[in-house]
This record gives structure tokens, C-alpha cells and sequence, in this order.
């Protein structure tokens, strides 16, 4: 099943709620006027698009309308699929890579995000593509998830660097990065324990990680990925803007994709914190990982 396949059958119930609720608000030969846009706009806040990007698509849309670029309802869904396409799309959704020496990745998220799933994809896709990668674990406060993140390591015949439970995450990444740095490894990975947005202390710790592996590589970490469940719907945004401000992310990996109502989501967190999305996994297992794709998750959330 190819990429479109995939997130066209993963899409369904947002693609229901969004395009469904759109094409009752603008049904055939329906005046564009006021009215029209009041139930645009209820159709985009349902499917999670959320107020502030809601507005300003809204704004978008009666700015084409007053300067007579758009004239007919039948106009407006494809003038709003560009607009979401083009937020999108902005910024790149290429994975960051550093001048010389191995390309740290800082990867976050809250508890229950698939998070460390999610580095054992990350790690089968740069692998496939013939990389070195060093694991981190730097999740110290779970055994199991040094245990987890182990097997993954085991799985794709990679390196990693761990300590006792209970250790100094900030410790464990730094030597994570020296060992990639002696293997002339082209990446390392590093797990960070999972934690809620509102956990002040262990945002603080997120923010030590950070300064640690900057010691070790001024310009380090060269991508920061935060990995966002897309049925937390509104949630993931308040998620994203404190992890934005804690640890300056660089781009968004997005998780549990099929079957969710709420992935209207994803455009709401790529405007509100300016943040790239760069990867998306597509199912449950290794290989259900792709690089991000404006047009193909647009015409997804869109075409029946």
C-alpha cells in the first residue's frame, strides 16, 4: 500500500468530519456570503483545526472573497486545500544534518506518544538509507524503556549507549555523543524520558540535555523532534508550545495517525508553533514510518 493509500485509509473519520462538514457548509450553488463562512468555520474548528488557525484561514478566505478572487462556494475548498498545503509545506521537512561529525537528534514527547517506537522506525529508516546511527538512552527513569529502546537497538544492528536506571540523562547523552563521534557515526538518537508539558522540573532537565550535548558539539542538537500523538487533538498543541519553549524544537513527528478523528490537529500545531512536520508513522510496525508529505496528507484529509 503506497504513502496516499495509507494516509487516505488512516484519514478517514477526520477526512469525514472535515470535508463531510465542509461540503454540507458549502454545498452546490450556495451563496458566498457571511453565513457561509460561519459554517466554514464550524466545520474546520470540529475537525480540530483549532481557533487560531481557523481564524486564520477564515481571514484568508473573506480577504479572497472581498478582492473578487473568489467568487462561488464551489471555489472555496480547493483555495483552502492550497492554503493548508502551503502551511505545510513551509519551513522543509527534511531532516537536519550537520556540516561534519555525526547530526545529533534530541527526540521528546509526553508519556504514551509512541515516542521511543517511534526512534526505532526513525533508526530502520536512516539505517535503510545506509547511515550509522548511536542510540541514546537517556530515559533513565524507566527500565523498561532502556529495555525497549535496547531491543530496538538489537533489531537494527546499532550501537547504544546506556547507564543504570536512575542515572543523569544529561550524562548519558553526552557520552552517546562522544561514542558517535569515535565510531564516526552519521547520527545519534537520543531517548528523553517521556513527561506532560506542565512538569516544570523535567522540562528543566530537557533543557540540561540541551546544554550538555552543546558542550560536546557547539551547534548540537541539530534537530529537536517532538513527537505528538494526533488523536490528543487540541491537547497536542498546548503540548507543542511548551516543549517549543522549553527545547526550541525543530520538527514534529507525528504518531497514531490511522484512525483518528483529529488530525486537523497537525495543521493547527505546524501554524501556532512554526514548526516543521517531518515524519509520520503510518501504522504499527518498524518499516510504517515516511517523511512528511503537504500534498498527499492534504489530499488525504480531503478526497473520499
Amino acid at each position: 500500500m503506497g504513502l496516499f493509500d495509507k494516509l487516505k485509509k488512516g484519514l478517514q473519520k477526520t477526512r469525514d468530519l472535515l470535508a463531510g462538514g465542509l461540503r454540507r457548509a458549502l454545498f452546490l450553488g450556495r451563496k458566498l456570503d457571511e453565513s457561509l463562512l460561519t459554517d466554514l468555520e464550524a466545520a474546520l474548528l470540529k475537525a480540530d483545526v483549532g481557533p487560531r488557525t481557523t481564524t486564520a484561514l477564515l481571514d484568508e478566505v473573506r480577504a479572497a472573497w472581498k478582492a473578487k478572487t473568489l467568487t462561488t462556494s464551489e471555489e472555496v475548498e480547493p483555495f483552502l486545500r492550497a492554503r493548508i498545503v502551503e502551511r505545510l509545506r513551509s519551513g522543509g521537512t527534511s531532516l537536519a544534518k550537520a556540516a561534519s561529525g555525526p547530526t545529533v537528534i534530541l527526540v521528546c514527547g509526553v508519556n504514551g506518544s509512541d515516542k521511543t517506537t517511534s526512534i526505532g522506525k526513525l533508526t530502520k529508516y536512516l539505517k535503510a538509507g545506509g547511515r550509522r546511527v548511536v542510540l541514546g538512552a537517556a530515559d533513565t527513569f524507566r527500565a523498561a524503556a532502556v529495555e525497549q529502546l535496547t531491543i530496538w537497538s538489537e533489531r537494527n544492528g546499532v550501537e547504544i549507549v546506556k547507564q543504570a536506571t536512575g542515572a543523569d540523562p544529561a550524562a548519558v547523552a553526552f557520552d552517546a555523543v562522544h561514542a558517535a563521534q569515535k565510531r564516526g557515526a552519521d547520527y545519534v538518537v537520543i531517548d528523553t524520558a517521556g513527561r506532560l508539558h506542565t512538569q516544570t522540573n523535567l522540562m528543566q532537565e530537557l533543557e540540561k540535555i540541551r546544554r550538555v550535548v552543546k558542550k560536546a558539539i557547539p551547534d548540537a542538537p541539530h534537530e529537536t523532534l517532538l513527537v505528538i500523538d494526533a488523536t490528543n487533538g487540541q491537547n497536542a498543541i498546548r503540548q507543542a508550545e511548551q516543549f517549543h519553549k522549553a527545547v526550541a524544537v525543530t520538527g514534529i513527528f507525528v504518531t497514531k495517525l490511522d484512525g483518528t478523528a483529529k488530525a486537523g490537529a497537525l495543521i493547527a500545531v505546524r501554524d501556532v508553533i512554526g514548526v516543521p512536520v517531518k515524519f509520520i508513522g503510518t501504522g504499527e510496525t518498524i518499516d510504517d514510518i515516511a517523511e512528511f508529505d503537504a500534498e498527499a496528507f492534504t489530499a488525504a484529509m480531503f478526497e473520499g
